[in-house]
């Protein structure tokens, strides 16, 4: 097992006080308990529990979730994210079918897929994509479906494995600006992810990528990662506020007020992004059915200008 290491640790007394702002649903009702069920049944991994998503509730509440696939080890050590690294489990070809027939029994309208990094693996995991993707289609021809894949290493082999399975969204995080890349994403390069949404792009594919504020990035930074996503070929952004998981993660710099993210909206917009998603408790794949369709949010947006 690969240990995280201490990253800037900051003692509980000097910690940022959590705002008002940043309060959580609680996970209840009978729509909760259904996709638990479904999900325990199956044997399924969930990005909302291994990533302590902070929406888990409201979304599994509605009966939605985002399954995560090729296990729940990730071969990354990234400084922000709850997913345990380590060695992960031997590839389940049986996964695909099994995450289909789910998605199925849930009778979602519209289903997210995310998976852990596999580096050790030969085609990245791009071979077990390609076959979820497709069973997902088989068996929900109605479904509308956003993949949230890993950078394959920048190989464009895989990537086409995904663009060939034609999902509806295609979505790549960045998580932070260029300069603080290297600190809270580790093994991952800037440059390289942004090369794989312009791959995407190329390929016919609706792109989409998601960044998270509070970690010591400045306005400015913030502003040209819009730019640089968008002339990349981005199409759909998520602005999201980071928190802290365990106190071996990344401790919060600042907790970024409602406002200031309302303004990266603006902006968003003003460069060109089709679809801007920002605030406290945005996540990537909060309100992602909206992201489907093209031009929505930025009509919404320009009705909002009256």
């Amino acid at each position: 097992m690969i240990e995280l290491p201490v990253v800037n640790a900051v003692p509980d007394n000097t910690r940022v006080k959590k705002p008002d702002w940043l309060r959580v649903k609680l996970p209840v009702g009978e729509n909760f308990k259904h996709v638990r069920g479904l999900v325990d049944k199956n044997k399924l991994h969930t990005i909302c529990e291994s990533g302590n998503c902070p929406n888990m509730g409201e979304c599994w509440g509605e009966g939605t979730a985002t399954f995560m696939i090729l296990g729940n080890t990730c071969t990354r050590s990234c400084g922000f994210c709850a997913v345990a690294t380590g060695k992960p489990d031997p590839v389940d070809w049986d996964e695909p079918q099994r995450v289909a027939e789910a998605i199925h029994l849930m009778k979602v309208k519209h289903a997210v897929i995310t998976s852990v990094d596999r580096d050790e693996l030969p085609d990245g995991g791009s071979i077990i994509w390609h076959n979820t993707i497709k069973a997902v289609k088989s068996l929900n021809p109605e479904t509308t479906l956003e993949t949230l894949i890993p950078d394959f290493k920048g190989n464009k082999e895989d990537i086409q494995r995904v663009i060939e399975a034609a999902p509806e969204v295609v979505s790549h995080n960045i998580e932070t600006v260029e300069r603080l890349t290297r600190q809270v994403r580790i093994q991952a390069r800037y440059w390289r992810s942004m090369e794989v949404i312009r791959i995407l792009k190329q390929g016919g594919m609706r792109t989409k990528s998601g960044i998270m504020l509070g970690l010591g990035e400045t306005k400015e930074e913030v502003i040209q990662s819009l730019k640089d996503l968008s002339d990349n070929g981005c199409d759909v952004v998520t602005i999201g506020q980071y928190l802290q998981p365990t106190k071996k993660h990344l401790p919060v710099v600042r907790f970024v007020h409602p406002d200031e993210f309302a303004e990266y909206r603006e902006i968003g917009y003003s460069l060109g992004l089709d679809y801007v998603e920002s605030g406290p408790l945005v996540r990537s794949s909060y309100r992602s059915e909206k992201h489907v369709i093209a031009g929505l949010g930025r009509k919404e947006w320009e009705k909002s200008k009256g």
